[in-house]
């Protein structure tokens, strides 16, 4: 099953470069990407492993994960196709498969920082929690993306999804701290502290 959805969002990623106006060389470059990371995936990936359906968190509620990458980084990226594909793979209860292929984009794209945040947060999925492979995935995206806000960001999502709320709050104001009063995720994270910052299972104020 898992290959199947594979094979449909190859599909579908390139039709949508097909209609994004990727012609000639692009289009054929792209493909092959996107087709030399499922080849390298059926030599690496684990596709006979069973799936771990994803596990949900307040933090993942108020903060999807999906959402807040495009936040941080837009919807039109060389890294969205993979990321894409991961995500459907994850909704599946393939978290495996999520995993590897990222693994695979990694190496062959090791300075893209949205792969390596993506490839931690498949492992958090996977995990069901923060896990030192997911914390090296972070750590690399920050390494490649020095100053940039995304990495710590999504660390601390995972602390979040993992339990440790008042972590993540605390990284996530060190972002706010730092950033520019007009940034366009700023709200996004300000949503975030205020979410996670109240007592756990506090109710809405008054209307």
């Amino acid at each position: 099953m898992g290959w199947l959805i594979l094979l449909l969002l190859i599909a579908a990623s390139v039709a949508s470069m097909w209609l994004l106006g990727a012609r000639s060389g692009l289009l054929t470059a792209s493909a092959a990407a996107l087709l030399l990371g499922a080849a390298g995936y059926t030599f690496q990936g684990s596709p006979s492993l069973p799936g771990a359906p994803s596990s949900g968190s307040e933090a993942q509620e108020v903060l999807p994960l999906t959402d807040a990458r495009h936040a941080f980084f837009g919807q039109f990226t060389p890294a969205e196709s993979w990321l894409r594909m991961s995500e459907a793979l994850a909704r599946h209860g393939q978290g495996a498969d999520a995993v590897g292929i990222l693994q695979n984009a990694t190496d062959r794209y090791p300075g893209d920082a949205q792969l390596w945040i993506g490839l931690g947060n498949a492992l958090v999925d996977h995990g069901r929690g923060l896990t030192p492979p997911a914390e090296l995935a972070y750590q690399r995206a920050a390494a490649v993306s020095p100053g940039h806000p995304a990495a710590p960001f999504f660390y601390g999502l995972a602390l979040a999804r993992s339990g440790d709320r008042a972590a993540a709050v605390a990284i996530w104001k060190r972002i706010l701290a730092n950033a520019p009063a007009n940034a366009s995720w700023r709200p996004m994270v300000e949503q975030g502290v205020a979410a996670l910052g109240k007592p756990a299972g506090a109710a809405p104020p008054a209307q």
